[in-house]
Formats: C-alpha cells, structure tokens, sequence
C-alpha cells in the first residue's frame, strides 16, 4: 500500500499542474465571448485572427471582441478604433491583402471576401461615434 501511495502521489500532482496550466485555454475555448486588449497576450494570441493581427492601427485606443454564435454557427471577432472615422488605410490593407470589396453588404458597412468561402469582413463607421469597427465573420452553417 506504502509502494502505491508513492506512486499514486507524483501521478497526482503532475495531473492537478497539467489541469491548472491548460485550464484558462479550456476556458477560452468554450467561452461564448471575450473582451480584450492587445497586453492580454493570452487571449490577444487564442483569439485573434492573423487579419486583425496585421491590420493597421488607425487610433492609438483600441480593443478586440470575440462571440460565439451557437445558433447559427457563428464566430465573429471585431477591433474597434476609437476617435477616428477614416477607414481609408483599413479599406487599402484589405485590398493589398487580396480581398475583393462587394456589394451585398447593409448601407452601413462596406464588406470584403477573400479566398476563405467561409469568412467575410465588414468594416464601419458606429452613428454617432467616432468609432470604427472591423468584424471578421466565419459562418460554419
């Protein structure tokens, strides 16, 4: 009993240390939304795709958003640049990064399609503010 309560015990521990390290990824992977800045690495690096990575900084004060849509299948993740209205140097990085501008967007966003069937992004102007918001959208349904 000694000999296996010997063993039992670092087999134990090395398993409490592996939950406790991977527990906050467990957690984002099945968060429903985040709310984040670029100095929270963690999140900044699980949530943000590449395109809002390189995007140019329009604003000096900025923050990302992520949502889970179950419903529809649905994640959206979105920057937001705050006391700016100019979209000119955001709509100029799409298109240098290959995504073709397209009409069936709402009168109030303006939205691209690449390579990807699955993802679209649309970028605007918030009424009132002056806030810009760049979503990236991947429908899975």
């Amino acid at each position: 009993m000694h000999k296996s309560l010997k063993i039992l015990c670092p087999v134990f521990i090395v398993a409490v240390a592996a939950l406790a390290s991977t527990w906050p990824y467990i957690r984002m992977e099945f968060a429903g939304s985040a709310h984040y800045t670029e100095q929270d690495k963690r999140e900044y690096n699980f949530y943000t795709p590449d395109i809002l990575k390189k995007m140019p900084r329009i604003s000096c004060r900025y923050d990302f958003d992520f949502a889970n849509i179950t419903g529809p299948a649905t994640h959206v993740y979105a920057i937001k640049f705050y006391d700016t209205a100019d979209t000119h140097r955001v709509n100029n990085y799409l298109a240098s990064a290959g995504y073709k501008q397209q009409n069936e967007c709402d009168a109030e966003s303006v939205c691209w399609r690449g390579s990807d069937p699955l993802e679209i992004i649309y970028v605007g102007v918030l009424r009132g503010e002056k806030t810009v918001i760049v979503q990236v959208v991947y429908n899975f349904t």
